[in-house]
């Protein structure tokens, strides 16, 4: 009788065992199919794969501005994408809130499965009129376009999360710097195509900090000056290269997966300041082996089977390599670092082509110089190295700093080709992953009147923008003009009186605020035609699982930076997040010049001359980001304060710019035809070059999208034909442009031949627009080409 009913029944435990085994069976079928099915646009069930969310898609978009999501929630996701987590739903509570974890690349583990992200990357050309616009960096009004060196390029990268619309945008652009008249107009635009996707919190836009960009894309008076007005062509050029790279790299987002790795930089930077570096504490000094940062942070995207995507490198160092004689628009060492990664990982393509991105984008590099060897007198050879940057003869002017290479060229490849060494190593080594949720947080506010608190009892105030004397001196990677130095602690009767006559004294009030900086220009309280500095400045944090980027409005020195990003790490670990990588994007959204330490305020070489926001500028702005670090890490960005929302001016293209009249050609000549000949014969490392009769390049960047100036082409015996392999985004080509008198002018085209080139039969090739006339109110623009005759290279 026992033996039947154990065969035929069971107790109640037993049938609530069977129970509840039976239901978590089927429980975890149903998230099997679940996790490899999901449901199409027409309703039908397929293998995901995973595309770009897009505005109102069926992965719909969240509307708080780049929440981070809670830790049990960040957990749970995890889970529902491993094994384990099937178990039972008890196991997740047991989870603890772990901060953004970092996985071995070679892990094999499942929680590196669910640390993938959408990756996308794009590149746009964005370099605008290279002729007779006024390059951006340095303030010379002598220093404008007169040709091309390398193609300026805005490079994009998108960070998005697979479940939901949070995504990051990073985007790093070959120019002087962000102005806010660009990042308003990028933010319509892709507003307009993308609806809220899209938005000033989570765009960050960085400019590499080139000084041989074009100028005149900035809506403040103040850099009206020196760039002849608004150059619309220059603007728009920008704009539309940064656009569209996001959206290329938006078309092109696959599931990809993050490494970060960082290492030290030699032999590449110097700091320009050191005598303002000394004024900060010894015990701070002491912490640090150099005078400037020499790290350098690589973050490297693969997509999900290993195939290379880009990478970002962070280093700080001025692309000052080519000096303020320069008139060629190029990219400086920075880009010649981009350059030299994207050739080497795109076989085969010509500059500016293929799919890899490599950008190399700003830091805090305020007072940091590649000219490494240093202040010299030009005029006597003997070092300036000393706290005003003067000469015995000749004064500030005389004194100047050096690169590396015989001349500014070599050592603009010196500089990059250092970077790119230790970047190519930094990224081939790169095993930690980068994993855990997106991120981002924005405000803006007014710098010109923002209370700081230093300490429990003390509080002190930002001030309206001011330049002082210094920052008319310039730097020795620039000189000012007159008898300005660095160093000035008191204004000069002279210069104040006419300032006076001119501006406007400097209110007591502003004075005051800006001690002991003498005050050369009262920006904040000058206000025709527009303000002439901004008053409104973004604020903004992007966190990639645990990468934290600082996008910050301007240049911090070596000092400044590192008190920064020692808050806001600290701020991270205070509230949970511990172990994040911070790292500072400089010269992002809104340009505010430079921020210094107060202690090196206090000597006021030009960096702190130039930090207009008064002496208490560096407090207020960790303020601000420990405020943002905060509410990432305690997931509340959508309390933070919108802020006051900028300006942005109705501005009229009034510029200083000639404008582009009809053409001519020589007697007996037509444009393209050649005027001095190339040698039949060349050797490696010679120049060939060529002159053509030319026109002037702005009629090409005004009237074409995309163009290139020249072509060096080789004759295939094969094929019997030419075939292109360098352009004019190549570092090893030049494009001249010269103005002669009756509407004609020349170009000339160089190669530089590198040690290595093929032997074979080359050409080079011009290709440009002309203004013709065809009636009295009416010219067009007419296209054309020429070409040099063969010649040998053995």
């Amino acid at each position: 009788m026992r033996a039947k009913r154990s065969r035929c029944s069971f107790s109640r435990l037993e049938v609530i065992l069977i129970v509840c085994l039976v239901l978590m069976i089927a429980l975890t079928v149903v998230l099997l199919v679940l996790h490899f099915l999901t449901k199409d646009t027409d309703g039908k069930w397929s293998h995901p794969s995973l595309p770009p969310p897009t505005p109102g898609g069926a992965q719909g978009r969240t509307e708080i501005k780049g929440d981070r999501p809670s830790q049990l929630e960040t957990h749970t996701e995890h889970a529902a994408r491993a094994p384990w987590s099937l178990l039972s739903p008890i196991l997740l509570a047991s989870v603890p809130a772990d901060p953004p974890f970092i996985v071995p690349a070679d892990s094999n583990h499942d929680v590196a499965e669910a640390a993938r992200y959408l990756v996308g990357v794009g590149r746009a050309d964005c370099t605008g009129p290279v002729a007779q616009v006024p390059l951006m960096g340095y303030a010379n009004p002598d220093q404008v376009g007169g040709g091309l060196l390398s193609r300026l390029y805005s490079r994009a990268f998108i960070v998005a999360d697979p479940e939901d619309s949070k995504r990051v945008v990073f985007v790093s652009a070959d120019i002087g710097m962000v102005s806010q008249r660009v990042r308003l107009e990028v933010l319509k635009q892709l507003q307009s195509k993308y609806g809220e996707l899209y938005r000033q919190d989570n765009v960050i836009l960085s400019g590499t900090h080139t000084h041989s960009g074009p100028g005149g894309y900035f809506q403040y008076t103040l850099f009206w000056i020196t760039s002849k007005g608004l150059i619309r062509p220059a603007l728009s050029s920008i704009v539309n290269g940064i656009v569209k790279s996001i959206e290329i790299a938006h078309e092109s987002m696959k599931t990809g997966r993050l490494f970060i790795n960082r290492g030290t930089v030699e032999n590449s930077q110097i700091n320009r300041s050191p005598f303002s570096y000394l004024e900060n504490p010894a015990p701070e000094r002491k912490r640090y082996s150099s005078n400037t940062d020499k790290e350098m942070v690589v973050l490297k995207m693969v997509d999900e089977d290993g195939h290379e995507l880009g990478l970002i490198s962070w280093f700080a160092v001025h692309p000052v390599s080519m000096n303020n004689s320069n008139h060629l628009v190029n990219s400086d060492n920075v880009g010649y670092a981009s350059y030299l990664f994207e050739q080497e990982k795109n076989k085969g393509m010509l500059p500016g082509e293929g799919s890899f991105v490599a950008a190399f984008a700003s830091s805090n590099l305020g007072d940091v110089s590649p000219n490494t060897r240093g202040p010299f007198c030009v005029n006597t050879g003997e070092s300036c190295d000393n706290p005003q940057s003067t000469c015995p003869v000749g004064g500030a002017a005389m004194c100047m700093a050096k690169g590396p290479g015989s001349d500014m060229f070599e050592s603009t490849r010196i500089i990059g080709q250092n970077i790119f060494l230790k970047a190519k190593e930094l990224y081939e080594k790169a095993s930690q992953e980068v994993t855990g949720p997106l991120s981002s947080a924005h405000q803006w506010v007014n710098m010109s009147d923002m209370s700081v608190e230093l300490n429990a009892t003390h509080t002190v105030k930002t001030c309206k923008p001011a330049l002082g004397h210094s920052f008319a001196a310039g730097t020795i990677d620039g000189v000012g003009a007159f008898n300005f130095t660095q160093g000035s602690v008191e204004g000069d009767p002279f210069w104040d009186q006419i300032r006076d006559q001119l501006l406007g004294e400097p209110s007591n009030e502003t004075k005051a605020c800006h001690k002991p900086k003498p005050i050369l220009f009262s920006t904040g309280e000058m206000s025709w035609p527009h303000p002439w500095h901004p008053d409104i400045v973004d604020v903004q944090i992007a966190a990639i699982g645990s990468l934290a980027i600082l996008a910050v409005p301007g240049e911090f020195t070596t000092m400044s930076g590192r008190r920064l990003r020692e808050a806001v790490k600290s701020e991270f670990d205070s509230h949970g997040t511990p172990g994040m990588n911070v790292v500072i994007a400089g010269l992002c959204n809104v340009y505010t010049h430079y921020i210094t330490t107060y202690e090196e305020y206090q000597v006021q070489r030009y960096e702190a001359a130039s930090t207009i926001y008064g002496p208490h500028t560096l407090s207020a702005y960790i303020q601000l980001y420990r405020g943002l670090a905060k509410a990432i890490a305690l997931n509340s960005t959508q309390d933070l304060p919108r802020g006051p929302e900028p300006p942005l001016f109705n501005v009229t293209s009034v510029t200083l710019l000639p404008s582009l009249s009809a053409e001519s050609a020589p007697a007996g000549k037509t444009f393209g035809d050649v005027l001095e000949e190339v040698k039949p014969e060349y050797l490696e490392r010679e120049v060939a070059e060529v002159t053509f009769v030319g026109a002037n390049p702005r009629n090409s960047a005004e009237n074409a999208t995309e163009h290139n100036f020249l072509m060096v082409e080789r004759y295939s015996n094969l094929s019997s034909s030419w075939r292109a392999v360098l352009n004019d985004a190549s570092w090893d080509t030049r494009f001249y442009w010269s103005k002669g008198s009756r509407g004609q002018s020349n170009v000339t085209v160089e190669w530089h031949i590198a040690a290595g080139t093929e032997p074979g039969v080359y050409r080079l090739r011009y290709f440009g627009h002309y203004k013709k006339k065809v009636s009295l109110f009416r010219t067009i623009t007419v296209p054309f080409e020429g070409s040099s005759s063969a010649f040998q290279i053995t």
